[in-house]
């Protein structure tokens, strides 16, 4: 059966992901119906090997537009375009058990945020996502090792439980999960909010590495000097436009 998120015909563009004239807005139901208007029309495509860098104030957009890109939020209006293997597939009018298999193998996040089952250690953790690709478990979790001690993270937490981590090792936990898996497409919510100078550095060679693979990255990031390495283009929210990065707003 044809899924009807799938384009009839090829969406033309070579873009990984395909943004068109998103709308989304919040009803505050609890004090009279308020209507937040939150995206307006914001629209962004990205290619393989581009970072594209949400900037603009708190409450601007940029976290509600990188969740209506994993589906967390269902937009009022427009349509998500993604490359998910020899198909173009709108997430706007995906169907749950897609959905799932998109995440699976096409898109991964990055959150500010790590939710794990109690008890399972951290290594059962960050190799989950290649396990469920089908790699073996000796296989996934050799390859999870690999980007903990890149991470230095240190060997002792490894068969602990994330629940007993700090905000950097859990951080550090949730760079490893998303980056073990080759991902077409990765969006990353502040990565490295919070980790110091040294493990910033190995992200940024992380997301390089992953750039020169051809993954379509999303970011947002406060800190100026990660972005500026990192990035290629920026998308300001509040005013809707992008610039390369090099270039200034005339």
């Amino acid at each position: 059966m044809t899924s009807t998120a799938i384009s009839p015909s090829p969406v033309s563009t070579n873009s990984l992901l395909w943004a068109d004239n998103l709308h989304k807005r919040f009803i505050l139901h609890a004090q009279g119906g308020i209507c937040l208007p939150v995206l307006k029309g914001t629209s962004l495509k990205v290619k393989p090997g581009e970072c594209v860098i949400l900037q603009g104030p708190s409450g601007s957009g940029k976290s509600t537009f990188m969740r209506s890109l994993y589906a967390n939020y269902r937009v009022d209006s427009g349509a998500i375009w993604v490359k998910h293997g020899e198909n173009r597939i709108d997430l706007t009018q995906c169907q749950p058990h897609e959905l799932m298999a998109i995440r699976q193998k096409t898109i991964g996040y990055v959150s500010q945020f790590l939710r794990v089952i109690p008890r399972v250690p951290a290594l059962e953790v960050a190799a989950e996502p290649l396990m469920e690709l089908g790699l073996e478990a000796a296989a996934a979790r050799d390859n999870v090792r690999s980007l903990f001690r890149r991470l230095n993270l240190p060997e002792r937490l490894w068969s602990l439980s994330p629940t007993t981590f700090s905000g950097g090792e859990k951080q550090r936990l949730n760079i490893a999960r998303a980056f073990s898996v080759d991902f077409p497409i990765l969006l990353l919510d502040e990565p490295t909010a919070a980790l110091d100078a040294a493990n910033r550095e190995v992200v940024i060679e992380l997301i390089e590495e992953k750039k020169a693979r051809g993954c379509a990255l999303i970011g947002i990031f406060h800190d100026e000097q990660v972005w500026q390495r990192v990035g290629n283009r920026v998308l300001t929210f509040g005013r809707e436009d992008e610039t390369a990065l090099g270039e200034s707003h005339e």
